[in-house]
C-alpha cells in the first residue's frame, strides 16, 4: 500500500517503538494519529511531524472508541494500524513474597493482548467499509516479541501476552483476508527504548554484546522501517517476522 495520503493510527506513540514508527510514517506521507494512554505524550509525538494525538487506554472499549471516532473525523478512517502499546514488567510465578498476584498477571494481557485485539477490531471495522486500493483496504501491524518464542525467568506473564500475539496473528490475517486487510507481526529483540536506555550504560553495553549480529541494541528507526516496508509489500500477510539480529534468549 502506498501510505501517501492514507490514515495512519499508531498506539504507544508517545515514546520507543511506538513513536519511530509514527514519525516514519508522517516523513512517508501518512495521516498520522497517535494514541497514547500519556495524552500529553502523544500529543508531544504528533506535534513533531504535524500529526494529531489522542489519550487512548487500549483495554478500554469506550476510550479506545471514542479516539478511532476522534481520529476518523480528522483524517478519515485508518487503513493502516500499528500496535505498539505494551509493558514489559518481570515477575516470578513464585519469589520471595509467594506466589505471582493474579492481578499482575492480568494486567499484563489485558494491555499487550487484549488491548492488541481490541485496537485490531475497531481498526478492522472501519477498513473494511472502505473503498480498496490496489486491492487492499487496510494493513495491521502488531508487536510481539522474541519473548514469545523463549521468554525468559521472570517474564512468564510478558511471554504469555506476546505470544498471544503472535498467535493471533494468522487467524486474523486469514479472518480480514474476505475484506482485503492483512494483519503482520513483528517480534523485536532487545531495542533502544527508554526502558533499556534508562539502563547504566555498561548494562546496555552488556545486552547489546549478545546478539550475535550487529552486537548493539536495536534502533527503533530500524523497527519503524520494516513497519513501512510491510505496509508497502503487499504479498506480506499472516507472519510474524523477527527483527533481533539473530538473538536467541537465555534461561536468564
Amino acid at each position: 500500500m502506498d501510505v501517501r495520503g492514507v490514515a495512519a493510527i499508531v498506539t504507544g506513540g508517545a515514546s520507543g517503538l511506538g513513536a519511530a514508527t509514527a514519525n516514519a510514517l508522517a516523513k512517508a506521507g501518512a495521516k498520522v494519529a497517535v494514541f497514547d494512554v500519556n495524552e500529553d505524550g502523544a500529543s508531544a509525538t504528533a506535534r513533531i511531524f504535524g500529526g494529531i494525538g489522542f489519550r487512548c487506554d487500549v483495554t478500554d472499549d469506550a476510550s479506545a472508541t471514542q479516539a478511532f471516532e476522534a481520529a476518523a473525523k480528522a483524517h478519515g478512517a485508518a487503513r493502516i494500524l500499528v500496535n505498539c502499546a505494551g509493558i514489559a514488567p518481570g515477575k516470578r510465578i513464585v519469589g520471595r513474597d509467594g506466589p505471582m498476584p493474579l492481578a499482575e498477571f492480568k494486567r499484563v494481557i489485558d494491555i499487550n493482548l487484549i488491548g492488541t485485539f481490541n485496537m485490531m477490531r475497531l481498526a478492522a471495522a472501519g477498513a473494511s467499509k472502505l473503498d480498496p486500493i490496489d486491492g487492499e483496504r487496510g494493513v495491521i501491524v502488531s508487536t510481539a516479541s522474541i519473548a514469545a518464542f523463549e521468554g525468559q525467568i521472570g517474564q512468564t506473564a510478558y511471554a504469555a501476552s506476546k505470544g498471544g500475539v503472535a498467535a493471533l496473528t494468522i487467524p486474523a490475517a486469514r479472518e480480514l483476508a474476505q475484506f482485503g486487510i492483512r494483519v503482520m507481526g513483528i517480534a523485536p529483540g532487545i531495542f533502544g527504548t527508554p526502558m533499556l536506555t534508562g539502563l547504566p550504560q555498561e548494562t546496555q553495553e552488556s545486552l547489546g554484546a549478545s546478539v550475535p549480529f550487529p552486537a548493539r541494541l536495536g534502533d527503533p528507526q530500524e523497527f519503524a522501517e520494516l513497519v513501512l516496508f510491510i505496509v508497502r509489500n503487499r504479498y506480506l500477510n499472516g507472519e510474524v517476522i523477527r527483527l533481533d539480529g539473530a538473538l536467541r534468549m537465555a534461561p536468564r
